[in-house]
């Protein structure tokens, strides 16, 4: 909703400045279209980076990640270790 009323001051001011006879109107044209634009990008970016935020309920709480880090160092020893590649022919005989 207030991208849409950004949107009409911006037209507004736009609509204002080309027909406007002193330079009062002019002005104040100029203003409308101004902040209305700058308004309008702002907005729209905010609504860009709340579509793709998580929402509070699904972050983890302090106690979980206590939790997650506690339990590193005990899945660390579980992995095996990375085998090393092998650089050029490998010779069967050794």
């Amino acid at each position: 909703m207030a991208r849409l009323l950004l949107l009409l001051m911006t037209l507004a001011g736009s609509v204002l400045v080309f027909t406007a006879k002193s330079s009062g109107l002019l002005g104040l044209g100029l203003l409308l279209g101004i902040v209305g634009f700058f308004g309008l990008v702002l907005a729209m970016a905010a609504a860009r980076v709340s579509a793709s935020a998580r929402p509070e309920a699904s972050m983890a709480s302090v106690e979980e990640i206590s939790a997650l880090r506690k339990r590193t160092p005990s899945t660390r020893q579980r992995v095996s270790p990375a085998r090393t590649p092998v650089h050029g022919p490998v010779d069967p005989a050794g």
